[in-house]
């Protein structure tokens, strides 16, 4: 394979580019390499004329060859001279192929693919494109039986950046940005999941290649660790949600005054402090302030640090809990009475039901942190619950019941570890 002049220059003397694996890579794959180089060199709107018109070359399927008639008349709100430009420049760089004969345009091999490339990547657009360009990716490997390492190792790498952009939401105690960071994991949910079928059927393989086999169980631990991510953001939310201030008798949180103030404009934020300061104050009372809150401490508070009782307070009985907190701890206890005792499998149904919908849900909310680390470590009945050696499986089924606040409920089952 020949190599250019100029990319010579780039290495040192004694290294021959064909050596270099990655970059042979790159050298095999030439052609279609400068089919998107034709599309996408010069400016803006050059490249998105030359997409459109390749696009629209390229969708007519059961008639592909163009005839200039058929181009003009197609193309009939284009400049023609603008036109002319963009057949010529995609014809002679290969994209385009013109049969004199015939006297019909045609795509050419690396025009066609290069093609088929774009329309995936815009077929994203409108939603996470990364992570479902690179799903799509790897499924489509897949389907074919050459699936990339390449390809999977993009995945990988964007899964782990995921989970350490979740990581830090949850790190910064901040409601705001563990709401962003949940509907982040809530938009990327479905590609989450695609991916996992798709992940599961490389694994099933027996004859595949090693070092896809590797990536793709990296991938999958991601996943798994993707998937834990709902119950961890919906617990760390109701612990924000329970030291939320309460704004007197108004109904009013600090959640909802902060969430008003951040939806408004800095033009509407510097109105509500407008005419709040009758006077300015003068730089020589800021000075004087100063210099008499530090002769305060020198000769008054200094000395009263001293003779400061620095002793621990005698301990005191705890607040008694709410009834509602009361009520909760019942209902745990109640739960964790009936699952310490299960010996074979058992429906969900008679796990959770309750008279009332709240019970209900708080029992079905319970049963979720089953095997969760985390909670397991707190001093509660709760941890108990927690560390029972059972698992929940449930499906997409869902069972109507007849009850007179649960219309239905999740199909599934509570199977104990052997």
């Amino acid at each position: 394979m020949q190599i250019e002049p100029l990319l010579t220059d780039f290495f040192q003397a004694g290294y021959d580019a064909r050596d270099l694996g990655p970059l042979d890579a790159l050298l095999r794959a030439k052609p279609y390499l400068d089919a998107l180089i034709t599309l996408f060199r010069g400016g803006e709107d050059e490249v998105l004329m030359r997409l459109l018109v390749l696009r629209e070359i390229g969708a007519r399927a059961d008639a592909p060859r163009w005839s200039p008639q058929d181009l003009q008349a197609h193309f009939v709100y284009l400049n023609p001279i603008k036109l002319e430009t963009v057949l010529q420049r995609l014809r002679q760089n290969g994209l385009l192929v013109w049969d004199s004969d015939a006297a019909l345009y045609s795509l050419s091999e690396p025009g066609r693919v290069a093609l088929a490339a774009v329309a995936t990547l815009t077929q994203f657009a409108d939603d996470d494109a990364e992570l479902g360009y690179l799903t799509a990716q790897v499924a489509a490997g897949q389907a074919v039986g050459n699936i990339s390492r390449e390809t999977l190792q993009h995945l990988l790498a964007r899964l782990n950046e995921l989970h350490a952009d979740f990581e830090t939401a949850l790190e910064s105690q901040s409601e705001f940005q563990i709401r962003a960071a949940r509907q982040k994991l809530q938009s990327v949910w479905k590609w989450v999941e695609k991916g996992t079928q798709v992940i599961q059927q490389v694994l099933a393989t027996e004859d595949g290649d090693r070092q896809v086999q590797q990536v793709a169980q990296s991938i999958a631990l991601a996943q798994g660790r993707m998937l834990r991510m709902t119950g961890v953001f919906q617990r760390r939310l109701a612990e924000l949600a329970a030291q939320r201030v309460h704004l007197g008798q108004s109904g009013l949180t600090s959640t909802n005054v902060a969430d008003w103030l951040r939806g408004q404009s800095q033009e509407a934020l510097a109105s509500l402090g407008r005419d709040l300061l009758s006077f300015s104050p003068q730089p020589d009372f800021v000075v004087s302030d100063i210099l008499l809150d530090v002769t305060e401490f020198e000769l008054l508070e200094r000395e009263r640090a001293g003779d400061a009782v620095t002793a621990l307070p005698t301990s005191e009985l705890a607040a008694s809990m709410s009834a509602v907190e009361a009520e909760r701890l019942v209902l745990a206890e109640e739960l964790y009475e009936f699952l310490k005792d299960v010996r074979a499998d058992a429906s969900l149904a008679d796990a959770v039901l309750a008279e009332t919908y709240p019970e209900t849900a708080y029992r079905l909310s319970l049963l979720s942190l089953l095997g969760d680390a985390e909670a397991a470590l707190e001093q509660s009945v709760v941890a108990q619950l927690v560390k029972l050696p059972l698992v929940l499986e449930a499906g997409a089924e869902v069972d109507e019941l007849d009850h007179p606040e649960v219309a239905t409920l999740t199909r599934g089952r509570l199977r104990p570890l052997p």
